[in-house]
C-alpha cells in the first residue's frame, strides 16, 4: 500500500509539472519537456536500483547524463570555443534596434527591416509574437489598449508588417507618438542599435540608414520612425 501511494504522489508531481510546462510560452516548452524526461528518467532508474532491478553502475551512468546535460549551458558560457560554435549555429547575429514599451519589446533588425517581440506581461508575458496565432495577437492588442498606448503602436507596427495590406487588427485607435524628452540614453541607443562608445558620425549613419526602411513616406511605420527620430534628436543634443 505504501509503495502504491508513494507511486500516485510521483504520478501526481509529474502531472503537475507536464501541465506547468505546456502553459509556459512555446519557445521555452521544449526546455521543460526536456527536463521534465530528464526528472522521469532520474526517479525509474533510482526506483529500480533501490528494488535491486538495476546494477548501480547503470543507475550511476544516468546521473552521470543527467549531470552533463544540466550543466551544459554553463560549459558554454566559461568555453569560449563552445560559445563560438553555437553562435555559429544560431541565425541571425545582424545589427538590430530595440524599442521597449510598458508591455512589449520589439526588435528591428537592420538588414532586412523585420520586426520580432516578446511580450513583456499580462496573459502572454514570455511569449514571442511569432508564435501567436491571428485571434491571440487581437486579444493581446486589446489588453494593450486598456494599458499602455506606446505598446498599441508597437503592436500595430508588427500587425502591418505581418499582415500586409490589412489595417482592421480588432478597431483598436493609435494614440499620438512618442513624447519628447520621454527617453534615456540607454533606450536611445537601443533604438539606433548602437553602442556607448558611438560617435556623433555612427549616430547619424544608423538613423539614415533606419530611416530608409521606416520612413512613412517610404510606406514605413509612423511610430518606429518618430522613436529613431527622437533618439537622434535626444542623443545629438
Amino acid at each position: 500500500m505504501p509503495r502504491i501511494l508513494l507511486l500516485l504522489a510521483i504520478a501526481g508531481v509529474i502531472y503537475i509539472l507536464f501541465l506547468r510546462a505546456r502553459g509556459m510560452p512555446p519557445h521555452k516548452r521544449r526546455g521543460e519537456y526536456i527536463k521534465l524526461a530528464l526528472g522521469v528518467a532520474v526517479v525509474v532508474v533510482v526506483m529500480l536500483t533501490l528494488t535491486g532491478r538495476m546494477h548501480w553502475i547503470g543507475a550511476a551512468i544516468t546521473g552521470l547524463l543527467v549531470a552533463l546535460r544540466q550543466a551544459l549551458p554553463l560549459l558554454i558560457r566559461y568555453f569560449p570555443m563552445l560559445a563560438s560554435l553555437r553562435g555559429q549555429a544560431a541565425p541571425g547575429g545582424g545589427q538590430t534596434s530595440t524599442v521597449e514599451s510598458a508591455i512589449l519589446r520589439m526588435q528591428l533588425d537592420h538588414d532586412s527591416g523585420a520586426l520580432n517581440g516578446e511580450v513583456l506581461q499580462g496573459r502572454f508575458e514570455g511569449w514571442r509574437l511569432a508564435d501567436m496565432d491571428r485571434a491571440q495577437l487581437e486579444e493581446l492588442l486589446a489588453y494593450c489598449a486598456r494599458e499602455d498606448n506606446d505598446s498599441v503602436q508597437l503592436l500595430e507596427s508588427y500587425l502591418r508588417q505581418r499582415f500586409p495590406g490589412e489595417t482592421d487588427f480588432g478597431g483598436q485607435q493609435s494614440g499620438p507618438g512618442p513624447a519628447p524628452g520621454d527617453m534615456t540614453r540607454a533606450e536611445a541607443l537601443a533604438v539606433l542599435g548602437l553602442g556607448d562608445d558611438a560617435t556623433k558620425e555612427d549616430i547619424v549613419a544608423a538613423h539614415r540608414s533606419l530611416m530608409q526602411k521606416l520612413h512613412p513616406d517610404r510606406g514605413g511605420n509612423d511610430y518606429l520612425a518618430s522613436k529613431i527620430n527622437q533618439a537622434k534628436d535626444f542623443l545629438l543634443g
